[in-house]
């Protein structure tokens, strides 16, 4: 009775075969016709290559035909990424793609030493190269797979390090900008008036230029010293910053806390915390009310929602952080339309000479959540011949008074 009442819905639907039954309210396109085809599926390469400006993009072949995209992007470490995905490569060819949460505990857990940067970056591309391809077997966006749409269109913001780009980008229809600290020289350990009084006018000149309605969040980097931190904090104040990001290093927790509770300003932390563990201490303490999980660094779609949700938990929000490829955008829109606690998503690129169908950017500063199946997004391979292989080197940063190395 029930199998006959679940086939009659389908058939009204125009689900029939597909072993799938989708709300009406969804954002979904229809699964294709070819969707319940699909019964074993093995994974049978894995691909890599560099693309300019300084990404990795990822291929995940398999014997069905369907390619799944992610990004194991670590900056600065892109030669030492794709030698972790080549050693991860003989654990996953012959596998199931479909078995996403498995393989994610068998290549984090089969490491004897688990986590750091260059793991769980490359950990975090075959995530949302999985989740891409049973998006696409079943027909579906990844967040319908996640639960979602909680959300038709994602907040993204822009950059601005003065008063003339805060204009362009408000022109352009950014209601959402992130700056850096304006500085002459890299902050010394203790700080004088006058570096106070310069990152603070041309903060003053962005709101100026901005409005009072213009969200402005500035990034400290954790190139800052605690003591510098807290003076620039309480000059800022009366400008009201949408947050402080990183106003010290990132594993310095107890004093991130200790400047979080000197402030009624929101502190967000985390393009620099890797895994649901990582998140843990941050959220305890009370040390951020933003967390800014990288999608390509943190453990993928799979880890990211769990932090958000251990994020809700504590009232906390979520602003994927993402300097990086349009793959990577795209999984931040689907984090973002499968969770309740999203607030901004950080963005470089819209994927233009990138993607065959690039994100716009709407007159509300949005962008809409991907329709299509899996993530939605596919590759402009002419476009891309000439973006090829890159050679991109962190900077490497001296204090120019003495030569000494300072953060960048």
């Amino acid at each position: 009775m029930q199998s006959s009442r679940r086939a009659a819905i389908q058939s009204v639907l125009g689900l029939a075969g597909t072993g799938l039954l989708l709300p009406l309210s969804s954002y979904a396109e229809a699964p294709a016709p070819t969707s319940a085809k699909f019964g074993e599926v093995r994974i049978t390469r894995l691909e890599t290559f560099l693309v300019k400006p300084r990404w990795i993009f990822l291929k995940i072949h398999t014997d069905a035909g369907v390619v799944g995209l992610g990004e194991p992007l670590l900056e600065g470490r892109a030669l030492t990424i794709q030698t972790a995905i080549q050693e991860i490569e003989p654990y996953l060819i012959g596998k199931d793609p479909r078995q996403v949460v498995h393989h994610w505990q068998a290549i984090y857990r089969h490491a004897f030493y688990r986590g750091g940067p260059i793991l769980t970056s490359a950990l975090s591309g075959i995530d949302q190269a999985l989740w891409d391809i049973k998006g696409k077997l079943l027909g579906v966006p990844v967040y319908e797979l996640f639960g979602g749409p909680t959300r038709d269109r994602v907040r993204i913001y822009g950059r601005a390090s003065n008063a003339e780009d805060m204009k362009k980008r408000k022109a352009e229809g950014y209601t959402v900008i992130k700056t850096g600290v304006a500085k002459r020289q890299p902050a010394g350990i203790v700080e004088n008036p006058a570096f106070i009084r310069y990152a603070v006018d041309n903060f003053a000149s962005l709101r100026e230029a901005g409005g009072p309605e213009m969200d402005i969040g500035i990034d400290f980097h954790g190139a800052i010293s605690p003591q510098t931190a807290k003076l620039l904090i309480r000059e800022l104040e009366p400008y009201q910053p949408m947050f402080i990001e990183e106003p010290c290093q990132a594993q310095n927790v107890d004093v991130m806390v200790d400047i979080a509770r000197g402030t009624h300003l929101p502190i967000a932390t985390g393009e620099r915390i890797f895994t649901k563990w990582g998140f843990r201490e941050i959220l305890e303490k009370g040390a951020a009310s933003i967390l800014q999980p990288d999608i390509c660094h943190a453990g993928g779609l799979t880890e990211c929602r769990l932090i958000a949700g251990m994020a809700e938990a504590y009232y906390a929000a979520i602003a994927p952080h993402n300097p990086m490829g349009p793959i990577s955008l795209a999984c931040g829109l689907h984090l973002a339309a499968s969770i309740p606690n999203f607030l901004v998503q950080e963005q470089v690129s819209l994927g233009d000479g990138y993607l065959k169908s690039p994100f716009k950017l709407q007159s509300d500063g949005s962008v809409l959540i991907p329709r299509g199946p899996g993530l939605g997004v596919e590759l402009d391979e002419d476009a891309l011949q000439d973006k090829i292989g890159h050679d991109w080197k962190n900077p490497e940063t001296y204090h120019p008074f003495d030569g000494s190395v300072v953060d960048w």
